[in-house]
Formats: structure tokens, sequence, C-alpha cells
């Protein structure tokens, strides 16, 4: 993304190729990134690059690389777990916390998880049902159930929205609501697969809480600013998700190109039907649209001023992108591309995934209306 990163992209590419590929396959089947896959990543030291300030520039670059790998569901993992869990400690925790939650998760001995979404509150948060109940020692009791969480069942703790109020749930109930981190190793969590249609090594889980004892000095920052916590993290987790799906697009365009070329109609590659050149062109045009802009997502992030509005901006296009390159792929390569074991058909299963998690589009374009 800029001039001189060519020897960190390599790097990058070099430790994906050895860390990634080899066992992708293996991930996808039993459903979620091995403990010594999570541990090489930190090892290469890929799970602490920076997120914010001009050092993010390299984590733009690990990101595109990242979605180059064509594996949906491994970058969700990673994503989830290096940068959107991780931002709720490095934006909102005190210094006890991230002392002891950072060092092994940027190494990869401690996986982190959100749990955030439930049933009757995914988008829309008012029906929170997840409770925190005060303790006399400072701690909490928390009782709920959470869905969709990525990396649930390897996760050491989990990043976890809970309402701390007393009073029943309201159309204020964000008002009420917090962050706790929740070891995973405490008693009364109960964690069940909840297999996606893609997206298969992202370990998407429920994970339930009965009457869970959380310590003191768990809560980030004060109670019932959640909110205001969320509405700062999510800019980030969109910037990653529009950067992890500019990559993915990247790679599936690198497999559409090479298909035309070789595939052959008769006496001609299928890249010499004017219908195919110009779909494939269509597709070059709006992708380097799109990843023009998130190049300037990214450079803002670095001088601190990316906005909900452009992180909102790049996650939708970027997502929407990778669904429409995704289709175009499966219909030029055909039969050969619908069977379950083609790279296509994973592209096409998991590209949808993108436009849902972090706010589908038709919420987000409501959001960049009031914002302009």
């Amino acid at each position: 993304m800029t001039d001189d990163d060519g020897p960190f992209r390599e790097h990058v590419r070099s430790a994906l190729a050895d860390i990634v590929l080899p066992h992708a396959e293996s991930w996808e089947a039993t459903g979620k990134i091995d403990r010594q896959g999570w541990r090489s990543l930190g090892d290469r030291g890929l799970l602490g690059l920076a997120h914010t300030g001009p050092e993010f520039m390299r984590s733009a670059i690990f990101l595109d690389e990242l979605g180059r790998t064509g594996y949906a569901g491994v970058r969700a993992a990673i994503g989830v777990h290096a940068y959107m869990a991780l931002s709720y400690l490095e934006l909102f925790g005190d210094d006890e916390q991230r002392a002891e939650y950072l060092p092994a998760a940027r190494q990869g001995r401690r996986i982190a998880a959100l749990a955030m979404t439930e049933d009757n509150a995914g988008s829309d948060l008012r029906n929170l049902g997840t409770h925190a109940e005060a303790r006399p020692d400072g701690g909490y009791r928390v009782t709920g159930k959470k869905c969709y969480v990525t990396n649930g069942s390897a996760a050491d703790f989990f990043v976890t929205l809970v309402r701390t109020a007393s009073a029943a749930p309201t159309s204020r109930v964000l008002s009420q609501a917090s962050l706790l981190l929740i070891d995973a190793n405490l008693p009364g969590i109960t964690r069940q697969e909840q297999p996606l249609l893609g997206w298969r090594s992202a370990d998407a889980c429920t994970v339930e809480f009965a009457g869970v004892p959380v310590p003191p000095g768990r809560l980030l920052g004060r109670p019932g600013q959640a909110l205001v916590q969320l509405m700062k993290a999510l800019d980030l987790e969109r910037l990653i998700a529009g950067l992890l799906a500019v990559g993915g697009i990247g790679y599936c365009l690198e497999l559409l190109r090479a298909f035309v070329r070789e595939h052959r109609i008769g006496d001609s590659p299928m890249g010499a039907k004017q219908a195919i050149r110009q779909q494939v062109a269509e597709l070059d045009c709006d992708f380097e649209l799109v990843r023009q802009y998130a190049l300037h997502a990214a450079r803002q992030q670095c001088l601190g001023r990316l906005d909900t509005r452009t992180a909102s901006i790049l996650k939708v296009k970027s997502t929407e992108l990778a669904v429409t390159a995704a289709q175009q792929c499966l219909m030029c390569h055909g039969a050969r591309g619908y069977r379950q074991d083609s790279p296509v058909s994973r592209l096409y299963r998991d590209a949808i995934g993108g436009t849902i998690a972090g706010g589908v589009g038709a919420l987000l374009r409501d959001m960049i209306y009031e914002l302009g």
C-alpha cells in the first residue's frame, strides 16, 4: 500500500504460506484454527500489530494478505482475536487488565472472542438480555446466552456485553449496559458449536453463562458506558472487515483471471469472448476503486481521523463487491466451481457472511445517509 511496504509484505506472505495455507483445509474441517496455528502466528509477530498510528499501515498490509489466503473463516477468526476483541482492551482496559491479557493474546497463548450478539439482540440491542448482577465483593454474577461467537470454543476469555443495571430492560437498555472480561474457565459457562453456511473455520458458537461468578476488576471502563465504547470500537471493526474483504476480492479476481485465460471454449480461451472480458474488466474497475478507498480509510486510521461514515462506506462496498466477484467467478467456472471441494464454491458461500457481520448493508446505508 506504500512504496516501501515490499519487505514487510513479503514477510507476511511467507509467514501465512508457512502457517495458514498448509493447514487451512484441516481447520475448515475441524471448524477452528488449532492451538499451534495461533502460537505460530504469535511467534511471527502477526497478532500484535498496531491498531493505531503510522504503524497501522503494517496491519493494513497484513489484513490484505490474510484476505488473499482465500479462507474467510480463518481471516474472521484472526481479525476478531487480534483486532476486534483486543481493541476493547487497548481502548478501555486499565493497566492491570492490559498487562494480564494483552501479552499472552499477542503471543497466541490466550485466544479472545467477542460475546455481543443474542438471538433477540443483534443489530438492535434494545432487547439485550444477558444480565450481570453486582456482588458485594465488587464482582458480578452473569446470566445469559450469546450466539454467533467467533472463536467460541477456543476462546480463553470473552469481551462480553452485559446489562449491569438492576432495572428491567427498557428502550434505553444501552445506557444500562457495560463490557466485562469473562475468563472462559469460570464455572457456569457452556459452549456449543453453531455451524454456519460459510466461514467454517471461524469457530462460531453459542455461549451460555449460567450464574458465572466474575471476579472484581473485570469491568472495562465504567458501568453503563457500553454504547460509547461500542460506537468507537465498531469503526475499527468495520475498517478491519473492509480490509479483509479487499484482500479476499483480490484473491477471487486472481482465480477468475487465471481461469478465463486458461479455459478454452472451442479453439479460443474463454477470455476471448467480449462479454467475459467486459465482465472481468468491470470487476477490475470496481476493485481498484474500493482498494483505493480502503487505502484512504487505513491512512485515516493512522492519523487518528477514521470516522464512522468512512468505515461504514468501506465495509458496505467491499463486502458487497466480494459477493459480486464470487458470483461471477462461480458462473465462469460452471459446474466445476459448484463442487463442494472447489475453492470457488468456498468463496461463494463465504462472501455473504461478510455483508452480515459488523452490520448489514441496509442499516449501514441509513447511518451513512444520516452522517452525510
